[in-house]
């Protein structure tokens, strides 16, 4: 169990920042370092606890970060620009702020002397539109040069090719962790489950954009979690990456849309709509590695995980 550290997180009001903070905050300082695009953390339970410093700041800005980063124990690099319908909008800044910013993260916590973790997030999307349990050490893929989706995948792997170097050439302690699908309670954005629980609960249409047969591992919040407070504290995680995901929790798009409507026996109709743009068709990931040197293995099935968002959202 961490203690006593202080603990620096970017991206500190996302989604998956604010069940790290939820398991950390009693124990530990934490300083969240965002610039609220998204924000999950000011209507959580834990907006105004003590143990809490917030600073307003983008990881672009290079001189705030290294400033901002005095004195920390552990870095969590969640901050970048996601969301494939961001991505679409904004290819530029999405590169800007995975590639740069990631570069930005890194050298403070060089400067700054970051003994115990620097933690970056990359993706699942590296190993581009079919991956059925890649390892860490399966090829990635950089896509067709100019698609929009390989515009998120190759920002994203630039960073853990990044997070890779400072290790072996500065003996920073990183790790990268590849998150496959993660959903939950506190989720923002464009999340397919979530979009998918939102409109069944009020028997609304849910649309599916393209045909449906996209196969996906979804991985509950709190599984995600467990394992990435083990990437923080245990020594094997250091210089390695994880993918990290249930894959078990499997289903096809159609699959889920229609198990959402199950579980929580919903009547609303499912409709498809055109691709938006290249489409993943599988990613099931192997999870081997993370059980080999980390011990976990994801425990929340797709129905209890389904359930318990339903219930944050109705909250």
């Amino acid at each position: 169990m961490i203690k006593n550290k202080t603990i620096f997180i970017t991206g500190g009001a996302g989604f998956i920042a604010n069940c790290v903070i939820g398991r950390m905050v009693e124990n530990n300082k934490i300083i969240v370092y965002d610039n609220f695009r998204r924000d999950t953390l000011s209507s959580s339970p834990y907006a105004k606890h003590p143990n809490i410093t917030i600073i307003k700041g983008d990881v672009l800005d290079n001189e705030k970060l290294l400033k901002s980063m005095k004195g920390i124990d552990i870095v969590v690099h969640a901050a970048a620009i996601a969301g494939i319908d961001t991505v679409i909008k904004s290819p530029t800044e999405t590169m800007r702020v995975n590639m740069i910013g990631t570069a930005n993260v890194l050298e403070a916590a060089k400067q700054n002397g970051v003994k115990d973790r620097v933690v970056d997030f990359s993706t699942s999307e590296v190993f581009g539109s079919h991956a059925f349990k890649p390892t860490e050490s399966s090829d990635t893929v950089a896509g067709s040069a100019g698609e929009a989706r390989w515009t998120y995948a190759v920002s994203k792997l630039a960073g853990e090719h990044l997070a890779t170097a400072y290790h072996r050439e500065f003996g920073l302690p990183t790790v990268s962790v590849r998150p496959f699908n993660v959903y939950g309670p506190g989720q923002t954005g464009e999340g397919a489950i979530l979009v998918f629980i939102r409109r069944a609960l009020k028997n609304e249409d849910i649309h599916i954009h393209g045909d449906g047969s996209q196969i996906r591992a979804w991985c509950y919040v709190n599984d995600f979690v467990d394992c990435l407070m083990e990437c923080m504290e245990n020594p094997r995680a250091i210089g390695e990456s994880f993918n990290i995901g249930n894959a078990r929790a499997v289903s096809t798009t159609y699959g889920l849309a229609q198990t959402v409507c199950r579980v929580l026996s919903s009547q609303s109709k499912i409709l498809f709509k055109p691709a938006l743009s290249a489409e993943i068709e599988l990613r099931v990931p192997s999870v081997e590695k993370a059980d080999q040197f980390l011990g976990f293995r994801a425990k929340v099935d797709l129905d209890e995980g389904i359930l318990e968002t339903a219930k944050w959202i109705q909250k």
